[in-house]
Formats: structure tokens, sequence, C-alpha cells
């Protein structure tokens, strides 16, 4: 089976897969003539299934999928603006979990979810660890607080050694600031010579988080973490990550102990119009 497979029955000539392919590999000379793949095409398909995805007829197919095999859009389960308005304004970060961990079902349900997020030329090359132990989760946030008395008698900055000073008191104190108690750690990684991976990493951790949202949880991002996981390396042995992945980013996921009843407010963007 070749690339780029063409069913000249169903195909209207309508050159919708040449116009929106992004890699502009698919070529049609005219309306009498049928799309065709640029010579050494292959070389530059990135796979994102956007020449299937176009045609309303199904008159195309990829060697890496079918028409078949992609899922119908259901345009009556899409949320009007204002409902996604509502949603992202609504949407808070959660430091305060109760004590129930997320089925196993259910962080499957967000993972599958999650892979549909956006990646550069739709490189899909990140990659997941998920803790679905409380308490290792606790002794990932024990190996950050020792990194912080590693770093702290170093740091130079009086006012952001003091913040990291008050979380490994905290700790002490029985406390944890660091993952909030959160059952549940999803940790995103990804080859580190993948160009935009802490990009991609993040647009996903965002997907996941929403989602999340969506079903009832809590998120938060776990920022000490994270920075804990390109320096210390016994967390870095923690997550036995495959050889060359480094993270780049974390989400404390759990059921929110409160819930919130007003949208706090926030600063009016910075924007400058040109």
């Amino acid at each position: 089976m070749s690339l780029f497979n063409l069913d000249r029955e169903k195909c209207k000539r309508d050159g919708l897969c040449s116009a929106d392919c992004p890699a502009q590999i698919i070529v049609q000379a005219d309306r009498k003539s049928f799309p065709s793949l640029l010579e050494n095409g292959e070389e530059f398909c990135i796979h994102c299934g956007h020449c299937v995805a176009v045609c309303p007829y199904g008159a195309l197919a990829l060697d890496s999928m079918s028409p078949e095999a992609y899922l119908p859009i259901q345009k009556e389960l899409l949320p009007d603006a204002d409902t996604v308005k509502n949603f992202l304004r609504t949407r808070r970060s959660i430091r305060q979990y109760k004590e129930k961990a997320v089925s196993q079902k259910i962080l499957a349900d967000l993972m599958d979810t999650t892979r549909y997020a956006h990646t550069a030329s739709n490189a899909q090359q990140v990659h997941w660890t998920v803790f679905q132990n409380p308490k290792d989760v606790r002794n990932l946030a024990g190996l950050v607080v020792d990194f912080m008395k590693i770093v702290l008698p170093a740091m130079a900055d009086p006012e952001r050694a003091k913040r990291m000073q008050r979380l490994v008191d905290a700790w002490a104190g029985g406390r944890d600031c660091i993952l909030r108690g959160a059952p549940n750690l999803i940790v995103a990684h990804s080859p580190a010579d993948q160009p935009f991976a802490a990009t991609d990493c993040a647009i996903a951790l965002t997907y996941l988080e929403l989602f999340a949202y969506a079903k009832g949880m809590g998120t938060c991002w776990a920022g000490y973490f994270t920075l804990a996981a390109g320096m210390h390396e016994p967390l870095i042995k923690a997550l036995d990550m495959p050889a060359g992945h480094k993270c780049y980013g974390a989400v404390m996921v759990g059921y929110p102990q409160f819930g919130y009843y007003r949208i706090p407010l926030r600063n009016k963007p910075f924007i400058s119009w040109r």
C-alpha cells in the first residue's frame, strides 16, 4: 500500500485535500484532474491526517490511516463560545485534595484524550509516567525537599530563598507544600533532542488538566518538582525515564477538597495592537 491512496469513484475533485495539506505534497492541476502525491512527497508527509479528515466523501486514505479508522466529529456535542469561556475562566489550580486516589480507569481515559493534543510537525513524542500510589507521590515530594536543602545555601536571591525555606520548613512540620498531598502525579517527558519538546509537553499537560476539570477532578502544575526533576539525580533515578529523556512538566491530580463559587479577578491582558 502506497502512502497516498485515492478512490476515484468517490473523489469529487473539489481540491480540499490539496488545499488543506500542511506539507503541500498533494497536487491537483485543475478541477478536471484527480489529486495526486507530489514526487518524493512521502519524505515530507507528517501523517497529520488532515487530507483524510477534510474529505467529505471518504475518498482518500493514507497508509497509516483509513477513513474508516477516523472517529466522526459529533458537532452536536461541541460547546458554544460562552460555555467554553465560562469553562476556561472557572478552572482553578487545586492545592487541597481529598484522600481519594483516582481510579486507573479514569486516569486511562485522561491519557487517551490527552494523546490528541497537537505537537509540532505531528511528532507525537510526548511520553507519560503516571503515579497511582499516594505513598509514591509523597516520596517524590520528599526528594524535591532534599533537592531544596542542597540548593538553598547557594541561592543568591534572598526572597526566593525565603520562599523555598518556607516549603522545607512546612515539610518538616508534616505539611506537603510540594505536591500538596495529591494522590496522583502525572509526569510528561520526551526525548531531549526533539525540537519543541518542552512546548509539546506543555500543550499536552494543558489538555490533560482541562479534561480532568471537565471530569470533576482538580490539577495543579508541579513547578518545583519539574525544576528538581531536571537537576536532582535521586529524583531523576526515581522517575526511571528512558535514556535521553527529560521531564518537561508534571501535574498533580486528585479530587478537590473544596468547591468554588466565584471567579477571581485577573490582570487585564498586556497587548500591543499593531
